[in-house]
């Protein structure tokens, strides 16, 4: 999976198409990642140590990586490629523009 945590991402299906914002946590095992304001459902809480008042409250479930693109500084939404340093470090690039991500 090539999207990792703190990527700007865009969402390109589901109602939240054309959304952008970051990516809070990766799922790689599950292939998913959860965006910040993205795919919100309400969920009923009860009150815990944590949470000293419970209710409804909005949590961020997961997006399938396959929805979301990655947004490139220079040419927007892209696909990501991979390329190899003179060090021998994997680099993920932007696929339209060959920019660094």
């Amino acid at each position: 999976m090539r999207i990792r945590k703190g990527d700007k991402v865009e969402v390109m299906t589901g109602k939240d198409r054309g959304k952008q914002a970051q990516v809070i946590r990766a799922i790689p095992s599950e292939g998913r990642v959860i965006v910040e304001g993205v795919h919100v459902a309400k969920r009923h809480a009860k009150p815990t140590r944590a949470t000293m008042q419970g209710g409804v409250i909005d949590k961020f479930m997961p997006v399938s990586v396959s929805s979301v693109a990655i947004v490139c500084g220079a040419c927007g939404p892209t696909r990501i490629g991979m390329r190899i340093d003179e060090q021998g470090r994997k680099l993920r690039v932007c696929r339209k523009c060959g920019a660094d991500l």
